[in-house]
């Protein structure tokens, strides 16, 4: 970041010597004072041609133009980025339900900030004197911890940031102003495109504390139904109140997600990871009912994979990231079930070996007991801890493979594919790698003893 911060002095005086200015803008203002850390440096250039601006940054390194009608540049090997301000086209839309926007560096600093979402993003400090610029009261509203949108008509230009409104009450622990939630509810958000709504969630999942204030806020305005209808199903779906006191699907979720953002740091992939925890009982509004006056959801891991399979497809760009989201709602039960049943070592090595990644499974399933009214029952985590050391051990083991099978005379083809997979079991039992290699070869003999007779079989024929 220091480095960005350098950069960002040099061009604003080489700017400044031509009659512009340049501003740091948007969220590392915002966090600057908030005394939170911002990676991210971005700069507005004021006041000069793009001709003159783009002769600047070849004097200073390499340009990169990120966006030619935008004005967005950044030199290589920086993260900075810098922008020139904009304006609105007033010429029409642009594709996808979007405004058209122009780069205009004269358009003023006032007008510029205008375009921006929320008032506590759109302030600017100049980057020489440090002087912060605040047209719309961002903040004092950051002092009062308020979410407000800076202007009802360049608000709405963009339905991405109803979206916006929701991730930063999230990641930010702060209130939606009432006049911002009244605004938002009345955006259609059907035409977003697809990865500018994944981006958002992906913010949320990763850097709030509490990741259900985002749906929270979206539930408040009406607008969860657009985008994820497979959390909005989810209210009011009730649950057996012995063991989730704290009322239907949806409150559960909530929680269970809440609790698994206090665990994703040790998860291997944190995303991913956090949309398991949402997803996990989305198949409950399909399978719940009441029978001898007890509320059941029987198999709903199982038809959850289903409509996570299509919330995923809808939202979710990454075909690894989706195949192991559905890996996780499948299992999820399993790990607690285990334990509550007495499970021998078996299962568990079944259970761990059907997994993606069983250490994160074990965070699902602790992140599933603790979003139950936050009562866990004890011993549960440590007992899947041990289990999983059992298997993690075996696995370390010698083992056979397919080079194994070769050099004791195996061809390749279908029938090694089959003895291949006998070893996997064989290695799950615990068997020496030794004994996996003679029992695998009397399986080969045994398979192509068979083929062969069945081949002379159907020659007599």
């Amino acid at each position: 970041m220091r480095a960005d911060v350098e950069l960002a002095e040099r061009l604003a005086r080489k700017v400044a010597a031509c009659g512009g200015r340049v501003y740091y803008v948007g969220g590392f203002v915002r966090d600057r004072l908030l005394g939170r850390e911002n990676k991210d440096v971005d700069v507005e250039v004021h006041g000069i041609s793009l001709d003159c601006l783009e002769g600047i940054l070849a004097e200073l390194g390499t340009p990169e133009v990120l966006g030619a009608s935008f004005g967005i540049y950044n030199l290589h090997g920086h993260k900075l980025d810098i922008c020139v301000p904009r304006r609105v086209d007033t010429g029409g839309r642009g594709g996808r339900g979007e405004f058209r926007e122009l780069s205009d560096p004269f358009v003023g600093v006032r007008q510029a900030a205008l375009r921006r979402d929320l008032t506590i993003n759109a302030l600017y400090e100049d980057v020489l004197t440090g002087e912060v610029v605040d047209f719309f009261g961002g903040r004092d509203d950051l002092a009062r911890g308020v979410i407000r949108h800076v202007d009802d008509e360049t608000f709405v230009q963009d339905p991405l940031r109803v979206l916006r409104v929701a991730q930063f009450a999230a990641r930010l622990s702060m209130r939606v102003d009432p006049a911002t939630t009244e605004l938002c509810s009345h955006v259609n958000l059907d035409d977003l495109p697809a990865e500018r709504v994944e981006e958002e969630l992906r913010k949320v999942l990763l850097k709030a504390s509490r990741p259900s204030v985002f749906f929270g806020e979206l539930r408040a305005t009406g607008q969860l139904g657009p985008w994820f209808a497979e959390v909005a199903a989810l209210i009011d779906v009730p649950q057996n109140p012995i063991y989730h006191p704290e009322g239907d699907v949806y409150n559960h979720t909530m929680l269970v997600i809440d609790t698994a953002a206090e665990l994703r740091t040790q998860a291997s992939d944190a995303y991913s990871f956090m949309l398991a925890a949402l997803c996990h009982d989305f198949g409950k509004p399909l399978v719940t009912c009441e029978r001898e006056g007890r509320i059941i959801s029987y198999g709903h891991e199982k038809v959850g994979a289903d409509v996570a399979r299509a919330f995923l497809a809808r939202v979710v760009g990454s075909a690894k990231v989706r195949d192991y989201v559905l890996n996780m709602v499948e299992l999820h039960m399993k790990p607690n079930s285990n334990v509550a049943q007495g499970a021998g070592r078996k299962s568990y090595n079944r259970l761990f070996d059907q997994s993606c990644c069983p250490r994160d499974l074990l965070l699902l399933a602790t992140s599933d007991d603790k979003g139950s009214g936050g009562q866990t029952t004890p011993g549960v985590h440590e007992r899947l801890l041990e289990a999983l050391a059992v298997y993690e051990e075996l696995m370390a083991r010698p083992y056979v493979q397919g080079r194994d099978l070769i050099e004791a005379g195996v061809e390749p083809g279908p029938v090694m594919g089959e003895v291949l997979r006998y070893a996997h079991k064989l290695r799950l039992a615990g068997l020496s790698k030794e004994e996996q290699l003679r029992q695998c070869l009397g399986v080969y003999r045994s398979l192509v003893g068979e083929r062969a007779a069945s081949e002379d079989g159907g020659a007599g024929a």
